[in-house]
């Protein structure tokens, strides 16, 4: 891929937006075709359930899982170049995170990457919740929260400066990422033939994986040939949505991937609910939903920033390059996910039954 003409055309740091807006878009419209969400296979799974949000959810994890391992195989990215490769990693972070932001995404009825793609289609609860979502994780990054956020951070860190690639802590064969995710395609695409998933809905799940591949591939190409250090990620929506709130709101702020995957998103999201007659206003039914939905975002926002990402970042973009504190906080994340539905919400459920 040669990236020079364009770099030199435009420059590094509106290329890097481009290639954030270039992600967001194919992010935005497979997750509103597919309705993928984490949030909604947790609850499926609590519920004792193995239907279509479960296949989709892991259909979605092991694309990114075959892409982004086969463009490793392929010398299309380092993954050990990664930014959240080359930073030290927070085990207890991932834990006390996780667990946060899954609490949080099942009281606000979406985890960040799904109430961003609802917004665009009109949700004004997502609006508001993802509006509060980023603003608190603004606070986490270097604001009033902050402080708290680096010491639980810090209570237990991985070793050596660098996160943990599980690949090659169990010394296992390069090709094994690739494997385990053609095997859990295998086992998703069961799933979508005994619940009848239609078609199309398997190949947009499919490319919410593939837009976590191709930010990496894209930020890694870019980096190879920048005169200044461009950071390889993917996508996520804890940083970038505090970034882009920033952004608007600071006239010395500077492009980046972040600035242009947000809007990307919504873009997407958005043409997918038009061209589908799906957009349409929505709004909160009632004050304690509200609450809730906001109380929820306040958790996704401080958890995401602990956690080292969001149900997206940590859970499909850091799971694909195998960051072994994202692996524990996506763990966490079901965990707390579950417990809520079960605690909260289906006894609520079986006394209106």
């Amino acid at each position: 891929m040669d990236l020079i003409p364009l770099v030199e055309r435009i420059g590094e740091s509106p290329t890097a937006a481009l290639f954030g807006l270039i992600t967001g878009i194919v992010f935005g419209v497979a997750a509103q075709r597919s309705r993928f969400c984490l949030r909604a296979a947790a609850v499926e799974f609590a519920r004792g359930l193995m239907q279509d949000k479960v296949a989709v959810w892991l259909l979605t994890f092991s694309t990114a899982l075959v892409w982004v391992q086969g463009a490793k195989l392929l010398g299309l990215m380092r993954s050990d170049e990664a930014r959240m490769m080359a930073v030290t990693g927070s085990w207890s972070g991932a834990i006390i995170g996780g667990l946060l932001f899954g609490v949080g995404m099942v009281l606000a009825r979406g985890c960040s990457g799904r109430l961003l793609v609802l917004a665009a289609t009109g949700n004004l609860r997502s609006v508001v919740s993802g509006l509060v979502f980023a603003v608190v994780a603004q606070m986490s990054l270097a604001g009033w929260l902050a402080p708290l956020r680096d010491y639980l951070a810090t209570l237990w860190t991985t070793e050596g400066g660098r996160n943990l690639d599980l690949l090659v802590f169990f010394g296992v064969p390069q090709n094994t990422g690739l494997v385990l995710g053609l095997l859990t395609a295998a086992l998703a695409l069961y799933i979508s033939y005994r619940h009848r998933i239609g078609f199309s809905r398997l190949v947009f799940a499919s490319g919410v994986g593939f837009a976590v591949a191709l930010g990496w591939v894209l930020t890694f190409s870019l980096s190879q040939i920048a005169f200044d250090p461009v950071p390889i990620e993917s996508a996520t929506f804890s940083g970038p949505s505090a970034n882009t709130l920033m952004f608007f709101l600071d006239r010395n702020a500077v492009l980046e991937f972040d600035i242009g995957l947000v809007p990307g998103v919504v873009l997407g999201s958005f043409l997918a609910a038009i061209l589908t007659r799906e957009f349409r206003f929505q709004g909160f039914s009632d004050e304690s939903s509200m609450r809730r939905s906001m109380f929820g975002a306040v958790l996704m926002g401080f958890g995401a920033m602990l956690a080292g990402g969001c149900a997206i970042g940590a859970g499909v973009t850091g799971g694909s390059i195998f960051a072994g504190t994202a692996w524990l906080a996506l763990f966490c994340m079901w965990v707390g996910a579950m417990l809520t539905d079960i605690i909260v919400d289906q006894p609520r459920v079986a006394a209106t039954a």
